[in-house]
């Protein structure tokens, strides 16, 4: 399978990594192509047997698949100002959030279109990818995708589209939650007099413990809250202070309404 990039960032570059790790493609039949001629070095260092582009140079594009991995925000002016014809066989994978599928079939002039949203540690094949296909796409098509987004980490094929907003809200840009939460502990643990570094740390393996029981345990998230705040002690202090202050309540309005900005991305 021949494989083309269409704006090589930080997704489109890791996917590329997962590809050429696990053999699946040829570096040679890897095309980058991407909007700076100034990043061309440096992204040659990394792929030195693969082919780099600027859009501007892309007037015929030899590929059985076409990554689409720009910005959504990009995506109107990149599709107006494709110089090359799609192929009546190539299939078209985007990986942008919110862009429908219809949008990028009538976008690009070309109905083989499968939408994917991968993460963020998919940079250390260990992402999750929810992803859909239009009408016409073949079986053996599919197993081809899947065998690609499964080398970033794991992926599930869903039935209904509209779905796709939410796996964006919820695993797309899940990552940056956690993030959140963790950089809110240790600036905690810095404040009760904990060097930041070993505040890092502490939170760091909690994290990564907490994570390992959840995957291991036959209880549930409330039995596992409970087994950790006994009855007026500690955790239970700090766990009232959430309630008190809908801590859960504004993190689940703050995905809902990053669901919503998926949905006014496709307008």
């Amino acid at each position: 399978m021949k494989i083309a990039i269409l704006g090589a960032g930080n997704m489109g570059l890791s996917f590329s990594k997962s590809f050429l790790k696990y053999e699946l493609i040829k570096p040679e039949h890897l095309h980058l192509i991407i909007r700076n001629q100034e990043k061309i070095s440096k992204i040659a260092e990394e792929f030195p047997h693969s082919k780099i582009s600027t859009f501007e140079e892309i007037q015929e594009l030899d590929a059985d698949l076409i990554i689409i991995a720009v910005k959504p925000q990009d995506f109107h002016t990149v599709a107006q100002n494709i110089q090359f014809t799609f192929k009546e066989n190539q299939m078209v994978l985007s990986i942008m959030a919110g862009i429908n599928i219809e949008k990028i079939q009538k976008s690009l002039n070309h109905p083989l279109v499968v939408r994917a949203m991968p993460n963020s540690p998919t940079l250390l094949g260990m992402g999750i990818t929810g992803y859909t296909a239009a009408n016409g796409i073949s079986f053996s098509q599919l197993i081809s995708i899947e065998r690609l987004l499964n080398s970033t980490g794991r992926s599930v094929y869903l039935e209904d589209e509209e779905l796709l907003d939410g796996v964006t809200a919820l695993s797309g840009s899940g990552p940056a939650y956690f993030y959140y939460i963790i950089d809110a502990m240790i600036k905690a643990g810095v404040e009760m007099g904990i060097e930041e570094n070993l505040s890092k740390l502490f939170v760091k393996q909690t994290m990564l413990g907490a994570y390992h029981l959840i995957n291991n345990s036959d209880k549930n998230l409330e039995e596992l809250i409970k087994d950790v705040a006994s009855k007026g002690g500690t955790t239970e202090a700090a766990l009232k202070t959430f309630e008190e202050n809908s801590f859960k309540e504004i993190l689940k309005q703050g995905i809902l309404n990053a669901e919503k900005r998926a949905k006014e991305l496709n307008n």
